[in-house]
């Protein structure tokens, strides 16, 4: 079977192939995209037809890593790859969406893509190549689709920009970015920083869309092979009424715009378009007409409220609730709000609320990663809830949603950057952000509550970090408004949700969707300087709260103390079975954890508990399982059993010897049990370690005044 093929070179010698014609032939579009020995298959499946009555695109995009693509077995119980982790929703997320606003805005027939990686060289990341494979799936099927479109992900190694990097090159990288762009316009970007300026962010993004210009053209040059994606199928539109639609607008318009004009709060305002949708259907339709069309009417009265809200800021630059383009919504904060909390806040901006915690653990509550192309630790991880009531709503709960999971990896990532590292934090830091409130920009309230309760904590975080959403308004004749920190409708109504979050130094992580087919780099630029405005704006009210880390952990905090011991006697300290470790733990409550450094033969021993005095008895305890003896030294040993012929006592933890019977006393002792018994403490000697055996011999006599002798003995 003869497999079409097109062939991209990268500037540093590596190769993308993209193919098609071999695998899922019975797909609408199907290709694998390979670069190294990573591979990824991408298919894509329109239904000719709409449901009935639809009034929305129905894209699904599903991202699946196999195990086999690794050449290893899914672990745990269930060998089969199961629900998707959170690096599989994270890349769905990422494609999703890059490829929606270049679909057809009256397409509405259902459109699943389904992307598998199938083969996987170590340090060739497949999520950079995912969107490339969906896009290139549709550039060669019959949907329409308003592409190509890739993305390609950017990193930077001394000073220079990296695309595409391997896992090596990311560890040492300050960027971490993935960009989406058409031939034209950048569409999509994601990813963190370690503080870089406005404008190296644009430099990563112009970098970016130069190589995915290439790629566009590739997924091009591969379609115009394909006899079948040269006319895009036919398609059924949403019923349309041009009279009917008139009709709305004119009994609505008015009174909308004026409804938007007033500035009302988020449920006032939701009250008000509602009474004037009722009004209008009252007074423009009758029952039968309703009965008919009810839901067109509907439609039509969205577009109203589309239409009337731009115009306002358009010509009159007044939002929704009355502030100008660039003005933040009004902030509160308080810290320590939960007193069994390792650290918590409240950060309100608006009608947008966040309660955070902040939980410091041990490395056996680190956050393991195991899929196919990523397997490691987070020592750092922030989770986000949106339960339904924060927006007014009764709905079920069904566990974390993908959007949750989105909204928390972005809070995470923007965090990260200030997170001390290395002996600097000895702990397992989760931060947990529950909406209590919600219209607009409730994973920057997450990025702005996280900070204050860390610095509740007393973990010492770098610099602050506060988040703003920028919006985007745009007309067909050019004209612009970039909006600071969106409500709720107007992310619903705009064209862009562009959130930047940093330090007073620079940009931490950003995340940008748009819903038109693509954004100038005006457009992007403009909106870059103002965030930064608002940004500096939140940090000064943030520093109101508290403006650096607390000094000290919470009394109830658990106290963290880590020493290094030699690697060879780790075994010691955990004992048969774990049998010494488990008694240390038990004893003393404290929770103890050993990690081995390979690079400096050394073993990191961390004692973690809310009591000092127990981990200074573990510390003391395990300095002494790891300092060898030293012979003519004198110890306070326990004596731990009674032979016939001696006693054995400990001189050291996990250090024992014999004390002969000869070495107790300079006079004779028949029985030893009449001079000690076990618990006892004595004062011993060390006299020898044998070569061999390395057994102690200890001795009581040597440390004893030798008895003068008698005349009789003389």
């Amino acid at each position: 079977m003869q497999a079409i093929i097109e062939t991209l070179q990268l500037e540093d010698g590596r190769t993308i192939t993209i193919e098609t014609g071999k695998l899922a032939k019975q797909a609408d579009g199907s290709v694998v995209v390979r670069m190294g020995n990573t591979m990824l298959l991408a298919t894509v499946v329109a239904n000719k037809e709409m449901k009935e009555g639809q009034d929305f695109f129905p894209l699904s995009v599903e991202y699946k890593e196999k195990f086999s693509a690794d050449g290893r077995m899914p672990g745990g119980f269930i060998k089969r790859e199961n629900r998707p982790n959170e690096l599989e929703i994270l890349t769905c997320r990422l494609v999703d969406r890059a490829l929606r606003p270049l679909f057809p805005e009256d397409y509405l027939c259902e459109c699943q893509v389904i992307i598998s990686l199938i083969s996987y060289e170590i340090g060739v990341l497949p999520d950079a190549l995912a969107c490339l494979a969906a896009s290139a799936a549709l550039a060669v099927s019959d949907i329409p689709f308003n592409g190509p479109v890739s993305e390609v992900k950017v990193g930077r190694v001394d000073g220079k920009f990296v695309l595409n990097p391997t896992a090596a090159q990311l560890e040492v990288s300050d960027i971490d970015m993935m960009i989406a762009a058409s031939i034209d316009n950048v569409i999509m970007v994601e990813g963190e920083m370690l503080e870089i300026s406005e404008a190296e962010m644009l430099d990563a993004i112009s970098f970016a869309h130069a190589a995915i210009k290439l790629q566009c053209q590739a997924q091009l040059n591969l379609a115009s092979k394909i006899e079948k994606s040269k006319v895009k199928r036919e398609y059924a539109k949403p019923a349309s009424d041009l009279e009917l639609k008139a009709r709305v607008d004119k009994a609505a318009y008015d009174k909308v715009y004026a409804v938007a004009k007033q500035g009302l709060g988020k449920h006032e305002r939701s009250a008000e378009f509602k009474k004037v949708y009722e009004e209008m259907k009252a007074e423009a339709f009758n029952a039968e007409e309703v009965a008919a069309q009810g839901k067109l009417i509907k439609t039509y009265f969205h577009d109203v409220e589309y239409n009337a809200v731009r115009r306002l800021l358009l010509d009159e630059q007044r939002r929704l609730d009355g502030r100008k383009p660039n003005q933040i919504r009004a902030i509160w904060s308080e810290v320590d709000y939960l007193p069994s909390a390792h650290g918590s806040a409240i950060f309100t901006r608006g009608e947008t609320q966040s309660l955070t915690s902040v939980t410091l653990g041990t490395k056996l509550d680190e956050q393991k990663m195991d899929a196919v192309s990523v397997a490691r630790s987070e020592k750092f991880y922030l989770h986000y809830n949106f339960p339904p009531f924060s927006t007014g709503e009764a709905k079920m709960l069904r566990g974390t949603s993908r959007r949750e999971v989105g909204h928390g990896n972005l809070a995470q990532r923007a965090l990260k950057p200030v997170i001390p590292t290395g002996e600097e934090n000895p702990y397992t830091i989760r931060v947990v952000s529950d909406i209590l409130e919600s219209n607009g920009s409730s994973s920057m309230a997450t990025v702005c509550a996280g900070t204050l309760a860390l610095m509740d904590a007393g973990v010492q975080i770098k610099a602050p970090v506060s988040g703003i959403a920028m919006g985007l308004i745009a007309d067909k004749g050019g004209k612009f408004e970039v909006l600071s920190d969106i409500l709720g409708d107007e992310d619903h109504l705009g064209d862009m949700d562009f959130k930047v979050t940093g330090t007073t130094a620079g940009i931490t992580a950003c995340q940008m969707d748009i819903k038109i087919e693509g954004l100038s780099f005006e457009i992007l630029t403009k909106a870059l300087h103002q965030a930064k405005e608002g940004r500096l704006h939140i940090l000064g009210e943030m520093a109101k709260t508290i403006s650096a880390p607390k000094s000290e952990l919470k009394p109830h905090a658990p106290r963290m103390v880590s020493i290094f011991i030699d690697a060879q006697f780790i075994g010691m300290i955990i004992g048969p079975g774990g049998k010494h470790i488990q008694e240390l733990q038990k004893t003393s409550g404290t929770v103890i954890t050993i990690e081995e450094i390979e690079k400096t033969k050394q073993g990191k021993v961390s004692i973690s508990g809310s009591n000092a005095d127990a981990i200074q008895q573990v510390v003391s305890k395990i300095k002494g399982m790891t300092t060898a003896p030293e012979v003519g030294e004198t110890y306070d040993g326990k004596v731990k059993s009674i032979l016939p012929f001696g006693a054995v006592v400990e001189i050291m933890p996990g250090k024992e010897g014999l004390l002969h019977i000869s070495e107790f006393d300079h006079r004779r002792i028949e029985d030893i049990n009449t001079v000690v018994k076990e618990g006892d403490i004595v004062k011993v000697k060390l006299l020898e370690i044998e070569a061999r055996s390395g057994k102690l011999k200890l001795s009581r006599k040597a440390l004893l005044p030798r008895p003068e002798r008698t005349a009789e003995a003389k």
